[in-house]
């Protein structure tokens, strides 16, 4: 079967799982909600201070609130069958509006952070491999182990502190300068000097993570036939590490990173709020705090879709990295 072929297959398959998949989260997602306390017209109600009980009735008679629970699930679900995740009471707005302004800071950082927590990690495990029990892997290993064990809001603050605070050369928080009126490669390197501080954050704990894993994997792969064949053909030690080292050590890397995508969603609360990130993860702590379930189950159902999405893609990369994997 060519790799065209298995790829393709492996997508038909993967993309027929997550049907299901995804209406279990979103039923799940819909009575876990129901279970919290208060409701979007409490909290109205409380904000303004004066309003009767007659003003909290006719807020949940409007946005369909005192509706039995099965009633409020098929109207979120006839919503959802319309392309609209509803209509959001706190800010007011369509809920797919206030995502879609939120979205592109969320993904941006998560993509920014993951692709420094690969590169970084499989960089590292290369190094501990190729020099496995001398020093270079021990102070490597001292390293990847205190970012794994410190908590990522203290890393984010101990960041503003030394490169905003003490050095002064990347901003505290924010994603872009406040009145500037700089586009093209200005607005990029603009926005990309307030990403440096929240990706870094959001990746030292996977780095720790994946240097681990590649260090590991690449000691075991060292260690097989195929390896020492190649060597005994006379290729360089940088030709195998490339061609039949590294390639077999990405496979463990990629599956975990795949099942780290939620947890970079969830990371991203903590270092968005410490960096005061506009992105999803705040909306979702300020959605908590207002009870505004309906953009909440809007962040659920696309988080639980970039998951899936994510998983899709690392299916596909371990299809193309290893042929003997076999599609069913």
């Amino acid at each position: 079967m060519s790799s065209i072929a298995r790829i393709a297959k492996t997508f038909r398959r993967t993309l027929w799982q997550a049907v299901p998949t995804v209406i279990g989260i979103i039923i799940i997602n819909f009575f876990l909600l129901q279970l919290a306390p208060g409701d979007a017209a409490d909290v109205l109600a409380g904000e303004s201070g004066s309003a009767t009980m007659e003003t909290v009735a006719a807020l949940r008679a409007r946005f369909g609130l005192d509706q039995p629970v099965l009633i409020q699930l098929v109207a979120y679900l006839d919503n959802l069958a319309h392309f609209s995740l509803g209509y959001s009471p706190r800010y007011n707005l369509p809920v797919a509006d206030i995502i879609g302004q939120r979205l592109p800071g969320t993904v941006a950082l998560m993509a920014t952070a993951l692709v420094i927590a690969l590169a970084g990690g499989i960089a590292l495990g290369i190094v501990m491999a190729t020099f496995a029990g001398r020093w270079p892997d021990r102070v490597i290993s001292i390293v990847v182990t205190l970012f794994y064990s410190i908590p990522g809001f203290w890393i984010g603050l101990m960041l503003i502190l030394l490169f905003s605070v003490k050095l002064g050369w990347l901003p505290s928080g924010g994603s872009t300068t406040i009145g500037s009126t700089v586009g093209g490669i200005g607005l990029v390197l603009d926005r990309a000097r307030y990403m440096v501080l929240p990706a870094l954050s959001l990746s030292l704990f996977y780095i720790a993570i994946y240097s681990r894993l590649a260090r590991a994997a690449m000691l075991e792969a060292q260690a097989q036939d195929y390896v020492r064949t190649a060597a005994a053909k006379g290729l360089s030690p940088l030709a195998i590490t490339v061609r039949h080292v590294l390639r077999n050590a990405l496979l463990p890397v990629t599956t975990v990173a795949g099942m780290h995508f939620g947890g970079l969603l969830g990371g991203a609360v903590v270092v968005e709020t410490v960096y005061s990130w506009p992105g999803l993860g705040r909306l979702a702590f300020e959605a908590v705090m207002s009870r505004d379930f309906s953009v909440l189950l809007g962040i659920l159902l696309l988080s639980s879709l970039l998951v899936i999405i994510a998983n899709m893609t690392v299916d596909l990369v371990q299809a193309w990295l290893d042929p003997r994997i076999e599609t069913r």
